[in-house]
């Protein structure tokens, strides 16, 4: 790996991650729950935008940016296991349940719809 690689994976990181700050505060602001929205719909979203990316076929520098770094940095992991764990700690069964399927079920379908969709546009 080069250093401009490593240079479009931090530029991308970068911006992902303001754009989850932002889109998380929106999100929170006009949705006041203790259900962790934002960071399920944020994590949804990554997965229909990678899937577009892969399906049409970006690869190399630009998937370096867009792909391993904006989307790397835009959705989150850690925060998503945290915050199952949370509801279950907290006796929230049915939100744990509901988090848990939409997260992994609505996360693997929105990436398939768009690898398929990527695949139309590419």
């Amino acid at each position: 790996m080069s250093m401009f690689h490593i240079l479009l994976v931090g530029i991308g990181g970068l911006f992902g991650a303001v754009c989850r700050l932002w889109v998380s505060q929106i999100i929170n602001k006009r949705l006041v729950s203790k259900f962790p929205v934002a960071t399920l719909v944020i994590n949804l979203i990554g997965s229909l935008l990678l899937g577009i990316m892969v399906g049409s076929g970006i690869d190399g520098s630009l998937f370096m940016l867009l792909g391993t770094g904006f989307m790397g940095a835009f959705t989150t992991f850690s925060a998503f296991k945290l915050e199952a764990i949370q509801l279950h700690i907290d006796k929230r069964k049915k939100e744990f349940l509901f988090y848990n399927v939409f997260s992994y079920g609505g996360g693997i379908l929105l990436a398939f719809l768009g690898i398929e969709l990527g695949i139309l546009l590419g």
